[in-house]
């Protein structure tokens, strides 16, 4: 089964958001319908990017990187 690490971006504020999801596209969906409490205050959001994982624990792994301080500056790098 494939997994997703998706960042999205709050067209309200700027802000990023990290997720994961095996449906990142739909999840997107959700996040706009405001399903999301933590979201629901800064829609519209549109996806910026997006991993792909093999595993959950792989895709796991790499949602709580990029929620870290060096994560954070690794997305800044991208201009994400």
């Amino acid at each position: 089964m494939i997994f997703y690490i998706y960042v999205l971006r709050s067209l309200k504020d700027n802000r990023r958001y990290v997720g994961m999801s095996k449906h990142p596209d739909k999840r997107l969906l959700e996040h706009n319908a405001g399903y999301t409490k933590s979201t629901k205050g800064y829609r519209p959001w549109i996806l910026i990017y997006k991993e792909e994982f093999d595993t959950l624990q792989e895709a796991r792994n790499r949602e709580v990187f990029l929620k870290s301080g060096i994560g954070r500056a690794f997305l800044d790098r991208l201009h994400l």
